[in-house]
């Protein structure tokens, strides 16, 4: 590059790379929104009543939908009538990869499935998410989230099983979106030796049972199917409450140094001469017992006094940060990793893409769109003849 920047900088590593994505909630829109950061130029394909996503909290243009739609464009069609079907097919033959998350049937309904678009354009990597695969016994049945978590065996293995309850975001819906972007690259690798388009499907249950590889893994070579409480008794990982009602999170591994240090940070030398204790095995053995030992010490002292003892003794530690307590985190703050949203609708802010090319970070991300807030440009030169029009100043990335 003229400029002397590393060409594979963040923004541009998928330059010139168009993507149709006809997604709806969170597995088709965080596929798209983790190619369109990387500098793919995704046009969002929306029925004329948009992604429901929209309206899931706020008028529209809810969080959620933020979230997962940044650096996109937008164009709503009516997939049944001609004049829209025909944009959509414009769309198509210009496109490099085709996203979408529909129940098996139904892109085959609106016209969108992976035969017809592929004999459009034979260059086209077609991505199809389902929750449980295009045929099957389960096939048909409707999957979210907490459905992929549950029969997947991950939920399994995080969930404390006396006291059952669903937690925290979304796992599987935003895990799902990144292996399908994942076989997308992979995809367009392959296009580039031998000038084939093809299809990639991944499904949430597939997905989310690839995440939990290493409970598998354990499975089967020790015969035992893992519990939740295996992993935070093998890593020796507590959640423990300090006198000021904080929560801080130690994790001790495998090192015994890690061992050490604690013992020194709670100058407990007690601790080190107890035989419940006195190895790494034994305090697995002894987890809850250890666990009730560091709770009542930890209760003595504050936040504070604790993030300074463990930290000069080199222990694994952090305290659990609220959403709000992580963007003023000195070391967020080094990264960068909160940055503003260019053309902001509703959030000014976001965090930005977790990777750098060539040492580079981004330093922004544009505002997930309204509706059809770029359908006019997009059909008028669409209409004549022309190649889709550009994002203002370059690609959404």
């Amino acid at each position: 590059m003229s400029d002397g920047r590393d060409p594979f900088h963040l923004g541009g590593a998928l330059s010139g790379i168009r993507v149709v994505e006809q997604g709806t909630f969170i597995t088709g829109p965080c596929a798209g929104m983790m190619l369109a950061d990387l500098g793919a130029d995704v046009i969002k394909v929306e029925s004329p009543d948009g992604d429901p996503y929209r309206s899931y909290q706020g008028e529209h243009y809810s969080p959620h939908f933020q979230a997962y739609n940044r650096n996109k464009r937008s164009i709503a069609l009516d997939m049944k009538a001609a004049r829209d079907r025909g944009v959509f097919d414009g769309l198509v033959r210009d496109a490099d990869v085709f996203i979408q998350n529909f129940r098996p049937g139904t892109a085959e309904r609106l016209g969108a499935g992976s035969e017809r678009l592929l004999a459009l354009n034979p260059r086209l990597i077609y991505a199809s998410i389902s929750g449980f695969g295009s045929s099957g016994p389960y096939a048909e049945r409707p999957s979210y989230d907490s459905v992929a978590q549950a029969l997947s065996g991950f939920l399994s293995v995080v969930v404390d099983a006396d006291r059952p309850r669903f937690l925290g975001p979304a796992l599987a819906d935003a895990i799902t979106g990144i292996y399908a972007a994942y076989g997308v690259l992979g995809a367009l690798v392959q296009r580039g030796r031998t000038s084939r388009g093809t299809l990639v499907e991944v499904s949430m249950l597939e997905a989310m049972a690839h995440f939990a590889v290493e409970p598998f893994a354990a499975y089967f070579a020790l015969g035992q199917a893992p519990a939740s409480s295996d992993r935070p008794r093998l890593a020796q990982a507590y959640i423990l409450r300090t006198a000021d009602r904080r929560l801080l999170a130690i994790h001790l591994s495998s090192l015994e140094k890690f061992w050490d240090g604690l013992v020194g940070a709670l100058d407990a030398a007690d601790l080190r001469g107890d035989a419940r204790f006195a190895t790494r095995a034994a305090r697995i053995a002894n987890y809850e017992q250890l666990n009730a030992e560091l709770d009542r010490r930890f209760s003595r002292h504050s936040l504070a006094h604790w993030v300074e003892a463990l930290g000069r003794n080199d222990v694994p530690y952090a305290p659990v940060n609220s959403i709000d307590e992580v963007t003023h985190d000195p070391q967020v703050e080094h990264l960068g990793l909160i940055v503003p949203v260019e053309g902001a609708h509703g959030g000014s802010r976001s965090v930005r893409p977790a990777v750098q090319f060539g040492g580079e970070r981004r330093g922004s991300v544009r505002a997930a769109p309204i509706l059809d807030e770029h359908g006019d440009r997009i059909r008028d030169a669409l209409a004549r003849g022309e190649r889709w029009p550009a994002a203002d100043g370059g690609n959404c990335g």
